[in-house]
């Protein structure tokens, strides 16, 4: 079968390439450039756990050894006596000192601290990866310009030194906000342009709250030019720093001479004594767009990332929405690469994502006149009576519904509630906790470590397997009926054992999909109900390869 054609070498598309070639789907890139990445420090990435473990999976190399992990999130007013707070999942808990003394040591398994990178590093990381990965071609200086679509696979037509004709069996356009594929597909991108502006500055210098994130919303030492107004720092690695400030409306040139006064005007309020030294690396202004796509796909042609959607007030990343674009996307490819085109299954890529991201702009639509001057609206808006502070962290830390991962709550996939079904802490369709699970082989690993590979995952709760050996339980109990149960499930699946799972009892059984979101959890072992279940959440895979045989 031909590979999968993926139009941008970015990291949405990359990251689908190193997705498809986990499930053994080759794939070619083209890259409309020579292949090398541009260093840019003004351009970064936020990176939350699910979105973290997914590159992890990936290219092998966990983020968090860069030590580019937020310690929290500081938030100053006026005054300059300042509170140093740790944000955990709870709605804005103060939290004391960790053992070094410093606020931002302690961790909260529940909320991780979000991580902040260099865009190009991460692409550099994903590019590494593909390196060698005999199921990946990129190909470089290929820009496309025409699309043609018959049943059986797509064709496209490049341009430039590297131009020719490609053959693939689907197409998926990664290619950024002013997508070709979308626009050969004839396929409209309504929304608002310049929601807010924000001059950007990456400087290396040294800042009072090493590696801590914080939020400035009313800086004492106002005036007219870009640091007047709300300002943000992040830390990257090597004592590097991105500053965002917010921009009033309008279209005001930030020249650079006024971006360096800000700069300084800045870094002097904040030390307190005179401006430190800084070493100026990048500039730029970065202009917020809320756009969503009408359709998501047009046959055998997708759309993901900012391709597909574009948000970025309030803490909300279309990167990592675009990263996420990529997971759900890949084991849906995966399976219609690997068995022929399913139609329900690949149609619930667009009615999953599509609502996420379509919920995320709302939720942004509705805080952002409430945070910018427009109070008028706070009785409308959901959660609009907590502080302006509380609802900014929410986007940037990943809480709630301007930053929580999305679930899948009314996804076409979902299996219909039976009996068997019981509630844990994960609601169906939301992602699932990481815990420490035994594999097949007897191994200890840990849940996530599971996902991508194209299979279901059966995760049953079993107290007190953790400090036996797997050869001692495995034939024990329900384990043998168990085990007959998933190896009959409709597609590829792996049994797991855990022994505990947030708000698990025992002896449940949990079905969790490739990309890691919950399918049901069932009172134990249920052999016709997890079946259901398995087929629901593969779009009816099972009666589809039926019908095909009986045809």
């Amino acid at each position: 079968m031909d590979p999968v054609i993926i139009v941008g070498a970015g990291p949405v598309g990359l990251t689908l390439a190193l997705a498809l070639a986990r499930q053994e789907v080759p794939s070619v890139v083209l890259d409309e450039g020579t292949g090398k990445e541009e260093q840019r420090f003004a351009r970064t990435v936020v990176v939350h756990e699910d979105t973290a473990d997914l590159m992890h999976r990936l290219t092998g190399s966990p983020l968090d050894r860069t030590g580019l992990r937020w310690a929290g999130w500081r938030s100053m007013r006026r005054k300059q006596v300042m509170r140093k707070i740790t944000f955990t999942s709870d709605d804005q808990v103060p939290r004391t000192a960790g053992p070094s003394g410093n606020p931002g040591d302690e961790t909260d398994d529940r909320a991780p601290a979000p991580l902040h990178l260099a865009q190009h590093e991460l692409t550099r990381a994903l590019r590494a990866a593909i390196d060698g990965e005999p199921l990946i071609q990129v190909a470089v200086e290929n820009r496309l310009d025409s699309i043609e679509q018959e049943p059986s696979g797509v064709t496209a037509h490049t341009r430039g030194p590297q131009g020719t004709w490609w053959r693939g069996s689907y197409l998926i356009g990664c290619d950024g906000p002013r997508s070709t594929v979308r626009k050969l597909e004839d396929i409209r991108f309504p929304g608002r342009t310049a929601v807010e502006r924000h001059a950007v500055a990456a400087l290396r210098t040294e800042l009072p709250w090493p590696g801590q994130a914080l939020l400035h919303r009313m800086p004492p030492w106002r005036t007219s030019g870009p640091s007047a107004g709300e300002i943000a720092a992040r830390p990257l690695a090597d004592d590097v720093w991105r500053l965002d400030w917010l921009l009033p409306p309008g279209k005001d040139l930030v020249t650079p001479e006024l971006l360096v006064a800000g700069v300084r005007e800045t870094l002097a309020g904040w030390s307190g004594d005179g401006t430190p030294a800084y070493e100026l690396l990048d500039t730029g202004v970065h202009t917020v767009h809320h756009r969503l796509a009408r359709r998501w796909r047009a046959g055998r042609v997708f759309l993901a990332g900012d391709s597909a959607h574009l948000l970025g007030a309030l803490g909300g990343h279309g990167l990592e929405e675009g990263l996420r674009d990529a997971d759900n996307l890949a084991w849906k490819l995966a399976l219609a690469w690997h068995h022929g085109p399913h139609e329900a299954l690949l149609d619930s890529y667009q009615e999953e994502r599509r609502a996420v991201v379509s919920a995320r702009l709302r939720a942004a639509d509705q805080v952002l006149p409430v945070l910018r001057g427009g109070g008028g609206l706070r009785s409308y808006v959901p959660g609009s009576a907590r502080s302006h502070d509380a609802l900014i962290s929410d986007g940037h830390l990943g809480r709630g519904a301007l930053g929580a991962p999305g679930a899948y709550a009314t996804s076409p996939l979902a299996p219909e509630h039976t009996e068997s079904e019981v509630s844990v802490d994960t609601a169906p369709g939301a992602p699932v906790v990481d815990v420490r699970v035994t594999a097949e082989d007897g191994s200890f690993v840990r849940l996530r470590e599971r996902l991508g590979r194209g299979a279901l995952l059966v995760v049953l709760i079993a107290p007190g397997t953790g400090v036996w050996e797997r050869k001692h339980w495995v034939t024990a109990g329900v384990m043998p009926r168990l085990a007959a149960a998933v190896t009959a499930l409709p597609g590829p699946a792996e049994l797991l054992v855990a022994e505990s799972y947030p708000g698990a009892a025992a002896h449940s059984v949990l079905l969790i999909r490739p990309d890691g979101h919950l399918v049901t959890a069932l009172s134990g072992v249920r052999p016709a109900e997890l079946y259901a279940a398995a087929e629901a959440a593969l779009g009816g895979l099972a009666r589809r390869e039926a019908a095909a045989s009986t045809g």
